[in-house]
This record gives C-alpha cells, sequence and structure tokens, in this order.
C-alpha cells in the first residue's frame, strides 16, 4: 500500500509538470485565439449603456451611461477570473496572480469613455480585447510566470485623467474643471467609486510595471488604405496648444477705406493659411490645426476689432514642434505689420510629450504579426492616448488595428468584427512572449 502511494504521489506530480510543460508549449502556438464572436457580442452589450433619446452614444465620463458601462465591465473582469477593485481615481483594475510572485505585472487595457456622440469601438476595443485575452488563458488553463492587469482607465477623452493619476501627473487644479458629464473632475472621480482626496494611492511608481500594453482603432486610415492589418505604434506624437490673440481696431465697416483698416479676423485669415504653409514646407509627418476661432464684436457691418483662435502642433520630435512654432512666429509678425494688428500667442501648458514606444516590444508585436501571418505598418500615432502616460512608468506598446473610412469619434466609427480579433489575437501573442523573457 506504501508503495502504491510513492507510485500515486510520482505519478501525480509527473502529470503536474507535464501539464505545466504543456502550457509552455501552448504559449508558443499561434493556433491560441480570442474569439472573435464573444467580443463582438461584449462591445455590442456595452454599446448599450449611455445611448441618448436619438439613440447616439453619449457614454461621456462620469455620466450614468459611464457609470452603467463601467459596472458591466467590473463585472466583466470578475467573470473572466480577475480580482477587481477601483483605485482612488476611479480606474477599474482587474489582476491575475501569475506563476511568480517576485515578478513585476504586465498590463493592459485602455478606456471606455467615449466623446460625444461617440462610436462604439474608441477604447472599448482595448478592454474588451484584454479581457479576452484573459479568458482565453483561463479556459486554457494557462498560468503565465507575471501577474497581470487589466485596466479600464478613467476619462480618457477628458484629458487622459486615470492614466495621467496613475503615473503621478494630475495636479488639483485640473481637479476643478468642468468635465462633459457637467461635474468637476473631482466630483466625476467621486461619482464611479474613486477618491480624489487621496490620488496618491492611484499612483504607481516608475518600474512598477513589467510592461504596458494597448490595442486601439488605428482613427485613421492609413492602414486601410494600404491592406494592412496591424499597425506597430512607434510613438505617440507631443502636443503643444496655443491661445492666439489678434487685436485690430473694430470701426464702421461702411465708411472706414480699405487701406486704413485694423481687421483682426483678416490677420486671422492670413495667420490661418501661413501656419497651414509653415507646417506643410516642413519634411515630416507633423500636423497642425486650428479648430477654434471667436471674434469681436461680431457684427455684420463692424471692422472685427479682436480675434482669439486656438493653435495646436503634434509631431514625434519635440524639437520639430518648436521648429514649427518659431517659424509661424516669424510669419505672424510679418502679418501684424501688414495688417496693423498686434499678434500675442499663449501657450496653455496642456501639452503632452511625445512617447516613443518601447522598442523592444515593437519587435514582439513584430514577430506576432509574423508568426499569425498578418500584415503590419509600423507607423505614429497622431492622437493621444493612456499609453502615453503609461510609458513614463514601464516599456509601453500600442498595436491598431483598421478604422474603416479612417472614421473616429463619431457614430460611423467601426472596425470589423475580422479586423478585432486579430489585433486581439496579436494581443494575445504579445502578452504571452512578454511573459517569457
Amino acid at each position: 500500500m506504501q508503495k502504491y502511494n510513492r507510485l500515486s504521489l510520482f505519478f501525480t506530480i509527473a502529470i503536474l509538470i507535464n501539464v505545466d510543460v504543456l502550457a509552455q508549449h501552448l504559449v508558443n502556438e499561434p493556433d491560441l485565439k480570442v474569439n472573435k464572436q464573444r467580443i463582438e457580442q461584449h462591445i455590442l452589450e456595452l454599446s448599450k449603456f449611455g445611448r441618448d433619446s436619438m439613440g447616439r452614444g453619449n457614454r461621456v465620463a462620469f455620466s450614468k451611461g459611464d457609470i452603467k458601462g463601467r459596472a458591466f465591465i467590473y463585472e466583466l473582469m470578475k467573470k473572466a477570473g480577475l480580482t477587481v477593485h477601483i483605485d482612488a481615481a476611479g480606474n477599474i483594475v482587474g489582476s491575475r496572480a501569475g506563476r511568480d510572485s517576485i515578478l513585476l505585472p504586465i498590463a493592459m487595457g485602455s478606456h471606455t469613455d467615449m466623446v460625444p456622440h461617440g462610436g462604439n469601438y474608441d477604447g472599448v476595443v482595448g478592454v474588451i480585447s484584454a479581457i479576452e485575452v484573459i479568458q482565453v488563458l483561463q479556459e486554457h488553463h494557462i498560468l503565465t510566470q507575471h501577474p497581470l492587469q487589466v485596466i479600464d482607465f478613467t476619462d480618457e477623452e477628458g484629458g487622459v485623467i486615470g492614466s495621467h493619476a496613475m503615473a503621478g501627473n494630475l495636479n488639483q487644479t485640473a481637479l476643478h474643471e468642468i468635465s462633459s458629464s457637467g461635474l468637476t473632475i473631482a466630483e466625476g472621480i467621486r461619482a464611479i467609486g474613486g477618491n480624489p482626496d487621496k490620488l496618491v494611492e492611484a499612483k504607481k511608481p516608475k518600474g512598477s510595471l513589467a510592461a504596458y500594453l494597448e490595442l486601439h482603432i488605428e482613427q485613421g486610415n492609413f492602414l486601410e488604405n494600404e491592406k494592412k492589418d496591424i499597425g506597430i505604434v512607434e510613438g505617440i506624437v507631443g502636443i503643444e496648444e496655443w491661445e492666439v490673440t489678434i487685436n485690430g481696431f473694430a470701426n464702421h465697416a461702411g465708411t472706414t477705406p480699405m487701406l486704413h483698416r485694423q481687421d483682426a479676423l483678416l490677420a486671422a485669415a492670413k495667420l490661418i493659411v501661413a501656419i497651414n504653409e509653415v507646417v506643410k514646407a516642413l519634411p515630416g509627418r507633423q500636423v497642425c490645426n486650428v479648430g477654434k476661432i471667436a471674434v469681436e464684436p461680431g457684427a455684420p457691418n463692424v471692422i472685427p476689432g479682436k480675434a482669439v483662435m486656438s493653435l495646436e502642433l503634434r509631431d514625434l520630435d519635440e524639437k520639430m514642434i518648436w521648429d514649427m512654432f518659431k517659424a509661424i512666429e516669424v510669419r505672424a509678425d510679418s502679418i501684424a505689420t501688414e495688417t496693423g494688428t498686434r499678434i500675442k500667442f499663449n501657450n496653455l501648458h496642456i501639452s503632452s510629450a511625445p512617447a516613443l514606444m518601447n522598442r523592444r516590444i515593437q519587435d514582439i508585436i513584430q514577430a506576432s504579426a509574423t508568426q499569425l501571418g498578418y500584415t503590419y505598418k509600423v507607423m505614429p500615432s497622431g492622437a493621444g492616448h493612456d499609453a502615453q502616460e503609461m510609458a513614463l512608468l514601464a516599456p509601453a506598446g500600442m498595436i491598431f488595428i483598421p478604422s474603416v473610412g479612417g472614421i473616429s469619434h463619431s457614430p460611423k466609427e467601426y472596425s470589423t468584427p475580422d479586423a478585432i480579433s486579430k489585433g486581439a489575437n496579436i494581443l494575445l501573442q504579445s502578452i504571452l512572449k512578454l511573459d517569457q523573457q
């Protein structure tokens, strides 16, 4: 009997070892795939929260729809086997233990809030796919060496609030700003279960994560136009913003000769054209935008005496941003002299620094794409993302999937189930490869 027990123990240990070896073998198998139908079902279920009376998506951060949607994500994480909590900034964090508790966690995620009348895929694809990765690991009884985390970040659309807090960059002034829901950021954080008085508890020390990965829709049309399955993000552009004030002289539009006018709106128009010319003349992928302008006094029969407009410059290279601005200042001086106006630039100091994605993680994403037979393109991200803040804490990587028609921040925003599943499969394989390093 004692001999039998020893043999039984021996075979039990052998089976456990083989199961572990099998799991390690499965990690390298490209046929370990996500459930495309389940991902699409979860995206559609989430899309039901926050619709307005016209059926449009309106799940802005801290709204009733956002609160209900977050409750859905919270439960989805729990069903996938994650231990879930809400941190002081309102981020939903799901955790899964690894075989080696000493190893740092690998995190993945995005956001589920949307812009007013936005689409159902921006941010959502990243959160739902990250939960799906956990679900697949659970179903195949694969326990990674590293602990894993899935994060649904708070109010990405209102200024990457949750990831800003996690990186320790959310200041008290920002808490008093009014969000799209009508609540202040502080009130909104309380509404979703956070505590703005204890934001320091949401901060993660630099180096506290092994890596961070984010899957996201491209929000442009490069991948679709070039018929690529996957975008490997090399970096997220930096953004600088200015308020530009042009002061002229308001006067009667019928009695003031054309040569004697100090037309602030005319100067603004010339400046907008000049900005476009400056940015297009420089080599590279930099972009500019003037998206807002206000004119005073705003009457049909009065020459505009004042114009206030926005200016935004974006590029992966911070030096390029400031080179563009200096060239714009030179053109502005010339326009001011020509029009008899005064042009002043006020930097708003709400900029996002360029964030390069980790080269090793880019290589892992590329290896996963090659393994799965997916085509890919290495590209920058022209939009800001939570990965921009997370890159301050850990090596970070981003995976893009095509956006149909390049449309985003719109009810017509769409990525196909096939495109989403390919992105989720890349996320799965990349997480497993990172786990082995």
